[in-house]
């Protein structure tokens, strides 16, 4: 297994259709609660494990998914609202270091569970216009709303799973 990418990297090459788009907007819906259960038994020393050599703690991971998806709930605001708005990047290395990601994990989990509600409510009122509206990543360049949703609910699973095959291999 590749610890990095338990689950493959972000890939979609089909047509972006409401029927697709509304299994990605429920796997986002779905995120804090699995990520609440994969993490309900793991004391301090656990949360504080990397999930790979050089990875991040479980800790940071959850707390790095909840700037995550604050930045991307942001993202899909500016592209549904500016035309074709260009979005700032950030160190998420840099901010995995910053004091807050030492904090409980409860208050991530409580803000991805509000944020995700909020997220998901805004995601199924789009409509297929709006699907087709992008933003410009400096580092990626134009992603539209829809491809934007796949690769929300892809890293979700992905995180999430860097979460799971660690339990799995240590036995938790």
């Amino acid at each position: 297994m590749d610890l990095k990418y338990p689950i493959g990297q972000f890939q979609y090459n089909g047509e972006i259709t409401h029927s697709v788009t509304s299994i990605w907007i429920n796997e986002i819906e779905e995120l804090p609660r699995l990520l609440r259960d994969a993490v309900r038994d793991l004391d301090n020393k656990k949360l504080d494990t990397a999930y790979r050599t050089g990875g991040w703690t479980v800790r940071q991971v959850i707390h790095h998914l909840a700037d995550s998806h604050m930045n991307a709930y942001v993202r899909f605001k500016l592209a549904l609202t500016e035309e074709t708005p260009v979005i700032k990047p950030y160190d998420e290395s840099n901010w995995a270091e910053l004091s807050d990601y030492k904090l409980s994990i409860d208050i991530s989990l409580s803000l991805l569970e509000a944020l995700h509600e909020r997220w998901t409510n805004l995601l199924r009122s789009l409509g297929s216009a709006d699907m087709e509206k992008t933003f410009i990543h400096p580092d990626s360049g134009e992603v539209s709303v829809g491809e934007n949703i796949g690769i929300y609910a892809w890293h979700g699973k992905h995180h999430l799973a860097h979460i799971t095959s660690l339990c799995s291999r240590m036995g938790w």
